[in-house]
């Protein structure tokens, strides 16, 4: 026990209460014949939740956590003991860390990767006592001004091995945790200016360390799935894993799009232009959706502010998605998310999850309502149905060819005429069930 939380009890599932607790979120409550649990998956970030100091760009630090600044074991075990208090407050399931969050650096590799083994012990007991499991564990590739220039991209080939050797030993720990998946942050592999870059190396650089990552999993015999998370516009301008389209064009490249899956974050998605039920859709579609981060972003503000989800029409559309691609396997909902700089007390925190979770699982009531009532997916069937015609496959069909189909369509005197894609009404039915 930390003492951090003492004054804040765990939190229950009361629709009518008052006070602290779930309205919405009830772990046990069955959804399309799954526990609710089981359909979100849950898990807390722990960066966020305990390493953000509550600086932004314009504005240093604003929490004053008692385990700050966590530069000795001594204070990082007691924000192992603060994490995994909140982790009971919560209920949740899982939880998501970065080395870099558990453990001070050493003063060398080694040393670096001992500590992080000394706190996976830690977390071992505390998981064995009743704690939450591991939903995902990666390597901070991005923070130390030894990442200035990428990673797996760096034009210092130091740079490269030593982004090795961490992930290696962040794998082992994922692994020996029990890790149900493996992530990759693409935060620095991007570029600045073409000035200095050679984008075909860098490519090549980041698609040989994302196999070498793939082989070291085979080789150590761990089985969760590898991930990578899109990030867009942060903090270069050109990111190589820009969106779920440029992800699958990478993995195509090297090899990998039967070995790597996505952790989609709702924030990267607004940041790229997309939606966040478009990247969904998209990575379920080309068969690499895995997992998900459930925050949101300032829309006034053109930076990734990772808010604590709000929004039930959005999160709504987002678990359409997640239930349409038949849900999360060894994905789940994580809440890459965190405080405003002004909510400094520890019930800020309790209740910016509880807020979240509730949001998260209204969503998902209101799409498995969507699914079950069919209405969307009839229509959406209705506009294609055509394409089922003998003729329409033919032209899909290996064999077919360009003249073979403009002499059918002349013969025939086609002149088809538009039919209305009734978004609008498609859109009010939506709002029926939020």
């Amino acid at each position: 026990m930390s003492g951090y939380f003492d004054a804040i009890a765990p939190l229950a599932y009361d629709p009518d209460g008052d006070g602290p607790g779930f309205r919405h979120y009830n772990p046990d409550e069955i959804v399309l014949g799954k526990r609710m649990e089981d359909h979100l998956r849950f898990a807390v970030a722990y960066w966020h939740s305990f390493v953000w100091e509550g600086g932004d760009p314009f504005g240093g630090r604003t929490f004053d956590r008692p385990w700050f600044p966590a530069d000795t074991m001594e204070l990082a075990r007691a924000r192992a003991d603060a994490a995994f208090d909140l982790f009971r407050i919560l209920g949740v399931p899982y939880f998501c860390f970065h080395d870099h969050d558990v453990r001070p650096e050493g003063a060398s590799l080694t040393e670096s990767r001992d500590r992080l083994n000394r706190i996976a012990d830690l977390f071992a007991e505390k998981m064995a006592a009743g704690g939450p499991k591991l939903l995902w564990g990666t390597a901070n590739l991005f923070s130390n001004r030894r990442y200035m220039s990428g990673a797996a991209t760096n034009p210092d080939p130091d740079v490269f091995a030593y982004s090795a050797a961490t992930v290696r030993a962040c794998m082992d720990v994922t692994h020996r945790l029990n890790g149900e998946n493996y992530v990759l942050w693409g935060g620095r592999e991007g570029y600045e200016t073409l000035l200095n870059t050679d984008i075909g190396q860098e490519l090549d650089q980041m698609g040989r360390f994302l196999s070498l990552v793939v082989d070291y999993k085979h080789k150590i015999g761990f089985k969760g799935t590898i991930l990578i998370e899109p990030k867009p516009q942060e903090p270069t301008k050109h990111q190589y894993d820009y969106d779920v389209g440029n992800v699958y064009g990478f993995l195509r490249r090297y090899g990998l799009e039967n070995e790597v899956r996505l952790n989609i974050e709702q924030g990267h998605a607004i940041l790229a232009g997309h939606t966040f039920e478009h990247e969904l859709a998209l990575a379920a579609a080309l068969g690499i959706f895995g997992s998900i981060d459930m925050n949101r972003n300032d829309y006034q503000s053109g930076w990734d502010t990772d808010q604590f989800p709000n929004n039930v029409p959005e999160t709504a559309l987002a678990y359409y998605e997640v239930l349409k691609a038949g849900g999360f396997t060894t994905g789940g909902t994580n809440f890459d998310a965190k405080l405003r700089r002004q909510s400094l007390d520890p019930e800020d925190l309790v209740m910016a999850h509880a807020g979240a979770m509730d949001v998260c699982a209204r969503g998902l009531k209101a799409a498995a309502r969507m699914l079950e009532d069919d209405r969307l997916e009839t229509a959406r069937r209705d506009r294609y149905a055509a394409w089922q015609g003998a003729e329409a496959q033919a032209m899909l069909a290996p064999g077919a060819t360009l003249d073979a189909i403009a002499d059918a369509a002349e013969a025939r005197g086609l002149d088809p005429q538009p039919v209305s894609g009734r978004q609008e009404r498609l859109e009010n039915l939506v709002n029926r069930y939020v």
